[in-house]
């Protein structure tokens, strides 16, 4: 699809504003002209750019997404995992953490938004992932048949869901520091 219209800090603004509203109203009450009214742009626009709402969902999440964990290659899990912690700042963390809970249930009700998300976003970061892992197996850090191994995106994700609801505390780089230093590294065997 032509996104020659906008420029690269219109579609930004775009993008960060539909996370805003996912954290504050939720996918299902997010809509096309509520994100048109927030950016003064037309629904018209927004449909002709991304041409739905799973889709400019998507590229929103796969656009906010600071971290590129393929490139993150510390020479050590640890120092790996702790890099990408330290990527993301406690502010971002929090309303990262709104907007997952906002798209939880959307997910498993809207086959479109769970199609985009796991081609735009999804499948990237577990590739970076697994390649993150691959090296440690590589490095000698962690046995390439651990079972724990293809449970650490699980592991991350209940970790940033969990906190909110448990503790009713965001999620901040301390907290995940420790989860991965406490759980996520025992599970794996990793120094």
């Amino acid at each position: 699809m032509a996104r020659s219209r906008l420029t690269p800090e219109r579609e930004s603004e775009l993008y960060e504003t539909v996370i805003d509203l996912l954290g504050e109203v939720g996918y299902d009450g997010l809509t096309m002209d509520a994100v048109a009214a927030r950016t003064r742009s037309s629904k018209a626009t927004l449909y002709r750019q991304w041409g739905s709402k799973p889709e400019l969902v998507a590229q929103s999440l796969r656009h906010h997404k600071p971290v590129r964990i393929a490139e993150i290659d510390t020479g050590s899990l640890r120092g790996d995992f702790h890099e990408m912690i330290e990527r993301s700042d406690d502010c971002r963390m929090e309303k990262d953490s709104a907007m997952m809970r906002g798209l939880a249930h959307a997910v498993s009700e809207n086959p479109e938004l769970h199609q985009a998300l796991r081609e735009l976003l999804i499948e990237p970061e577990m590739t970076g992932l697994d390649q993150v892992l691959r090296r440690a197996v590589e490095r000698g850090e962690i046995a390439a048949d651990n079972p724990a191994l293809g449970l650490v995106p699980h592991m991350m994700i209940g970790a940033v869901v969990a906190r909110p609801l448990i503790e009713d505390r965001p999620v901040d780089q301390a907290y995940l520091t420790t989860y991965v230093d406490a759980v996520v590294l025992p599970a794996l065997g990793a120094p």
